[in-house]
């Protein structure tokens, strides 16, 4: 058997990311290019897919049930909109921040970018986008989660099919038992807000709190993903481009909050770190694009 190793690449600018994100995409039975991938972006390309609740620390089981229990309890949510299940729980939670053992992912190459340009502190580090393929992960889950997509005929977990096959923190568990080996599946969230929908978002969710995903995916199963590194001296032609192309926070996190973090970021100064296509440092010493 080949051995298979981790595929990491970096990037040389905005085209060269568009053409590795869109990679394989082309799939002949729609007739449509339709990409498997799911991604990740963040603004250190040093940093690893450890959850929030792993970033608290341990016991993560213990510290998990005792969070979301007690989100439960006091989240003040409208009789008709509250969550049926754990994992409807688990997905509002995490879009309001609480610690979790979910990871946040997109179906859009260039919502992970956004995420990747956005810490202007961070424009002296490599940034880095993670894809994994969602359809591959498949063959890798216990019987009835992969039967239940086999059913569904799709790609990604829902929380209706975790409800119908692990409807319960204490179920998963239960599954993860009888397996030999920790398992990963993706879901995507119900639409609780417009700011889910705009950013395509997914999460991946490990069938252990202690799960590392990263790891799961270098040791354990490298052919199913891999790294576009950003580097540092690209982050800011990417930002700008990006920022014309409407991927800014006016889109992805809709409301006055966002608007006011894109005015603000917009017609600022450049971050310090930043450069032009030639490779040199950009002083600006105020803001940069009053062409709106």
């Amino acid at each position: 058997m080949t051995e298979m190793t981790f595929r990491e690449t970096r990037i040389t600018g905005w085209a060269d990311f568009c053409e590795r994100a869109f990679a394989d995409s082309w799939r002949a039975d729609l007739a449509r290019h339709r990409s498997p991938y799911a991604f990740r972006g963040m603004p250190d390309a040093a940093g690893s897919l450890s959850t929030s609740l792993q970033r608290m620390g341990g016991p993560y089981r213990d510290t998990e049930w005792h969070l979301l229990r007690t989100f439960m309890r006091y989240a003040d949510v409208q009789r008709a909109r509250r969550p049926r299940s754990d994992w409807s729980w688990m997905a509002l939670a995490q879009h309001h921040g609480l610690p979790t053992r979910l990871l946040d992912w997109t179906f859009s190459p260039f919502v992970a970018l956004h995420f990747v340009t956005l810490d202007r502190t961070l424009y002296h580090v490599d940034g880095v986008v993670w894809y994994v393929d969602c359809t591959r992960v498949i063959a890798h889950l216990p019987d009835p989660l992969r039967r239940e997509l086999e059913r569904a005929r799709a790609a990604v977990l829902s929380t209706e099919m975790l409800e119908r096959t692990v409807p319960t923190l204490e179920a998963l568990d239960a599954l993860a038992a009888q397996t030999d080996e920790p398992f990963a599946m993706f879901f995507e969230p119900p639409s609780v807000s417009a700011r889910i929908i705009n950013q395509r978002a997914l999460f991946s969710m490990m069938s252990r709190a202690d799960g590392q995903f990263d790891a799961w995916l270098r040791e354990e199963h490298p052919d199913l993903c891999g790294r576009m590194v950003i580097p540092a001296e690209r982050k800011w032609e990417l930002r700008n481009k990006l920022d014309q192309a409407n991927f800014t926070e006016r889109l992805l996190l809709p409301g006055l909050d966002g608007l006011a973090s894109w005015l603000a970021r917009y017609y600022g100064p450049a971050p310090s770190g930043a450069q032009d296509v030639e490779g040199r440092d950009i002083e600006i010493a105020s803001g940069s694009a009053f062409d709106d």
